[in-house]
Formats: C-alpha cells, structure tokens, sequence
C-alpha cells in the first residue's frame, strides 16, 4: 500500500516520467535490464547523456558508465566533473538501484526544474550503478548480514584491492579495479561518493592511520570532508539522527579510521592518488533488503544525493596560463589558510578545482620555469550560483634558464 500511494503521488505530479519512474524502483536490475536502462536513457535524452564502458569484470561483463551534463562526451574547461560508483560489493545493491534513480530524476527533471537544470548544465556527473556485476550476480535478495557476493568472481574483496601509499595489496589488481584506476585518471574528478549497504553513515577520509589500529586518522581537507559528510546526512530523511541502525554515530557521519581501519580502499586512494574528495555513503541498514523496500530508500536519499552533487560549486576554481594564454600544465597550487595548508595540482589545461569552506585562502602558484605567484583569495558560500568563486592565475617565464624537478602533486597526512 505504501508503495503504491508513492507512485500515485508522483504520477500526479508529472504523469508521464513519474509513473514509468516510479516502476524503475519496484524489482532489482540484472545485468541485462541495467544496460537496458541505460541505454534507453542515452536514446532519449541523447543531448545531455552518453554511455560509455571503462573496462570489464572477470567474467567479461562490461562496466557501463553513464554522464550527464551539456557536454557529455567531453570535459568543458570550468565544468567540473563528478562520480558516484556503487555496488563495489556484490551483496549491497541498494546503490546501484538509487543510482538509475538518480538518473532518471536528473534526466526526467531537466526540462521542467531550474534547480536541475542549472545543475546539469554547469555539471559534469558519471555514474557507475555496477562495479562488482560478477558479485552481484552471485548474491542473496534478503540476506541483511551474509558475505555472500560481496567479493568479485576471483574471491577478491575490490575495496581492499586498490593501490595504498603504505603498503603493497595482498591480492592482485583485478580487473575491475584496474579499470576503475584508468577511469579515475582519465578526468579531473573534483567530488566522488561511493554508495553501500549494512548500515546508514556518512563515511570520510582516512581509513588507515600509520599505526593500523582503530582510531581517527584526519585527512589534510578533514573540515571540508567532515562539511561533506555532516551535508548528506543532514539532509537524508534520518541518517542523521545516529542511532537508526545497530551501530551509533553522532550526527549520522564518522571517520572511515575511527570507524574501523582497512587497507586498499576504493575512498582513500581517490584522494590520495586523484585529488578527487570523496564520501562512502553507507545507506541502509540491511545489505540486500526486499524490493518493497525500495522507494522508500529512494525517498531517504533522494535530496542528499542532489545536495551533495551541488557542493563541488563551493571553493575556486580557475586555470593556471602563461603570457600568451595558455594553460600551463601541472601546476602546482599551494593554498594556506591559519595552520592550514593544502596542496593542489592543476590538470593537464591547467584547470584547478578545490572545494574549500568560506573564508580567505593565500594561493602560491608554482610551476617548472616559472616566477611564482602568490594572491589572496575569498571563498564565498555561493552554492545557489553554480560555479566556484574564479581565480585565474598568470605566470611569467624565468628569465634565466633553471634546472629543476618536474612538480608532483603529494598530499601530506601530517
């Protein structure tokens, strides 16, 4: 009967999408009904959506992503680009499932919300709905607290699998990983979430401290990655609240560490490695729950996952150029702020993207060759504007010949 009154509400909002929308959430894709529904999407709204695999599983299924924005096809210079990634385990399919939701809302809503429709058209958002299709394919509707499915068809749990600045895997990189690891490092991902099941937290950086044992491990971005976590949770229907499942966390967020430390993890290596700031969003209490148990999951989440794609517009964002305009690639941005500092390194365009709280930051530019930089600039809370405060930055050539290494980006956990 719930379910029911659900779709009736929203079909009387906007029948048409609604009602084939609301069906989208009454069953569990396969493998086969996801492509299909992706697929369908790219064909329908062909102008703000594409399609496109970034490798395949084990067993030769195609990791399918999809984006949505007005260039959906390629990075726009000052578009910044986003992701969410689920089903990493097999056996916690809720995230590939709100996921197509997603989808379908953005793509549904486009013509007929502004709020959508700014987001979309000065966003860049890929989805990944299955990253573990062999695990899926292996695990159990219902089963809240079983391992069944939650490791790829190698046996191989992919969020202890990626590479980890402090010590070498244990298991080889599968394929999965590897292509998730070229995706990663073929955009400039400014924000990322990664959605699970089992409980209903929001997750942030780091989930290892030097020592390995239980205990909080902050990330040099810790009060934007803490604001992340607090704006998801805040605006979920009840995640919020810390006690809705068996575990209890304050205000519904922790620290990955503090939490339980792990190696290898899908969060820690987009940060460390990639720059890219990123959530593990765990939201329902059971694993694998029933299908009726669906829209309102959906329901639960719907607005966070809206509100959380609009934080990459807070902080700056700009283009390092030299004297005749172009981008000067890998530049580095040295931002400090108190005893704060942060490290950045712009893309190959020379596009910077850092999310940061309001405030006043002092910006050193450096770059192989160049005279440095340095400029005080204000972050404004300026969400509702769709786009980061702007900063272009202008260097100017040595005069004399130097030697030197190229720069590389390192974040520092110190």
């Amino acid at each position: 009967m719930q379910s029911v009154m659900f779709c009736t509400l929203l079909s009387n909002i906007v029948p048409v999408f609604y009602t084939k929308y609301a069906n989208l959430l009454l069953k569990y894709h396969d493998q086969s009904e996801l492509e299909y529904t992706l697929k369908n999407v790219t064909e329908k709204h062909p102008s703000i959506t594409h399609l496109y695999p970034i490798g395949y599983s084990v067993q030769g299924v195609p990791l399918w992503v999809l984006s949505i924005g007005v260039s959906p096809r390629i990075h726009q210079v000052g578009i910044p680009e986003v992701k969410y990634i689920a089903n990493i385990h097999g056996n916690e399919p809720v995230g590939r499932e709100l996921l197509l939701y997603f989808i379908e809302y953005l793509v549904g809503n486009y013509k007929h919300n502004k709020d959508i429709q700014a987001l979309i058209n000065s966003t860049r958002i890929h989805f990944l709905p299955a990253l573990n299709p062999d695990g899926f394919k292996r695990s159990v509707p219902g089963d809240c607290r079983g391992d069944t499915g939650r490791t790829n068809f190698n046996d191989v749990d992919l969020n202890r699998n990626f590479p980890y600045i402090f010590s070498h895997n244990v298991s080889p990189l599968q394929s999965e990983t590897l292509a998730a690891m070229q995706w990663f490092q073929s955009e400039t991902f400014v924000l990322s979430a990664t959605l699970h099941g089992g409980a209903l937290v929001a997750v942030y950086p780091l989930s290892f401290n030097t020592k390995g044992l239980t205990g909080e491990a902050k990330a040099p971005d810790d009060e934007v990655f803490r604001y992340l976590a607090r704006t998801y949770a805040n605006t979920h229907k009840t995640m919020h609240k810390g006690n809705v499942c068996s575990d209890t966390f304050a205000g519904g967020i922790t620290n990955a560490a503090e939490w339980y430390p792990i190696l290898g993890c899908l969060q820690d290596y987009n940060y460390i490695m990639g720059q890219c700031l990123e959530l593990t969003l765990e939201v329902s209490c059971c694993k694998y729950p029933t299908e009726d148990q669906l829209p309102r999951l959906w329901e639960e989440n719907k607005l966070a996952l809206l509100e959380l794609t609009k934080q990459v517009h807070k902080g700056i964002k700009g283009r390092v150029l030299n004297s005749a305009g172009d981008g000067i690639p890998k530049a580095i941005l040295h931002i400090g702020v108190q005893n704060r500092r942060y490290i950045y390194q712009a893309n190959s365009y020379g596009e910077f993207y850092k999310i940061l709280m309001p405030g006043k930051y002092m910006v050193q530019i450096t770059a192989h060759g160049y005279l440095p930089s340095t400029r005080l600039v204000t972050v404004n809370d300026n969400i509702g504007s769709y786009s980061a405060d702007i900063y272009d930055f202008s260097l100017q050539r040595e005069e004399a010949e130097t030697t030197g290494h190229e720069a590389s980006m390192c974040v520092s956990c110190s």
